[in-house]
């Protein structure tokens, strides 16, 4: 029988700038009474990441340009939030009320570059005037945080981290994948038979997207404390990989 079981880490500790994640981790693990084996897969939330590695901007000490007065006055935001966003993206692809869709400098398509309010500790800091960004290389965290993880265990494993965005085609928001280490971006099915003989032509998987998916229904959004989930049974071999193979070029993107 095919199984994929997901357990999301309870009792995960908040986290602060310079914070060992790799331990706390381990630590997390031992708690909850699980074994690491080859083959599982650490999916962590992000926000988490972001913390450790001191991803805090205090809006205050941010000086809006021309062009970033110029967008807040299209999407009704925050001068200073608009700047960081600025500094974080490659291009501004949409400005209107309330949104800004832009190219991240990572290569992905996301609102506000990813920057966040929510679930971030203010630390006296009034007014959300504090926000967190991405991890400076997510696909380095990740790889930095394997590592640490094989080297303490003697495991094959892989690592993703992840963050919620939403889509061109529906509703709402899902986990994607922002970097990861150890697991398949794309699954490439082109050339295999389907049940009927026939050769699949164009059928790519992206298995990180679809399992950062799951994780993030274990994760949720609000107050759960649940960055942490472990990953037993993916389905697909384990190999070297990069958030490269999920970043579509602008020539074959409809939506640009």
């Amino acid at each position: 029988m095919k199984t994929l079981n997901l357990t999301a880490l309870e009792g995960f500790p908040l986290i602060q700038p310079g914070d060992d994640l790799p331990g706390l981790i381990s630590a997390s693990l031992h708690q909850n009474g699980i074994q690491l084996k080859s083959g599982d897969i650490l999916v962590i939330a992000q926000k988490i990441v972001s913390k450790a590695e001191g991803r805090y901007r205090d809006l205050r000490e941010v000086q809006p340009t021309e062009n970033a007065l110029k967008l807040s006055r299209i999407t009704g935001k925050d001068p200073r939030f608009v700047e960081l966003v600025l500094q974080e993206s490659k291009s501004i692809l949409r400005a209107k009320t309330g949104t800004l869709i832009v190219e991240h400098r990572i290569g992905f398509i996301c609102a506000n570059a990813g920057i966040d309010h929510s679930n971030v500790d203010n630390q006296g800091i009034v007014n959300e005037d504090r926000v967190l960004l991405l991890p400076e290389n997510p696909d380095q965290s990740a790889a930095r945080i394997r590592e640490q993880l094989e080297t303490r265990t003697g495991r094959k494993l892989g690592v993703m981290i992840i963050d919620s965005h939403g889509r061109s085609w529906r509703m709402g928001i899902v986990g994607v994948a922002i970097g990861f280490s150890g697991i398949p971006g794309l699954v490439d099915m082109r050339g295999k038979k389907d049940l009927f003989g026939f050769e699949l032509k164009v059928t790519q998987i992206a298995a990180a997207d679809e399992l950062a998916a799951s994780a993030s229904l274990l994760m949720g959004q609000a107050d759960e404390s649940l960055p942490v989930v472990l990953v037993r049974g993916f389905p697909y071999p384990l190999r070297e990989s990069s958030l490269r193979e999920l970043i579509r070029s602008s020539d074959q993107d409809l939506f640009r």
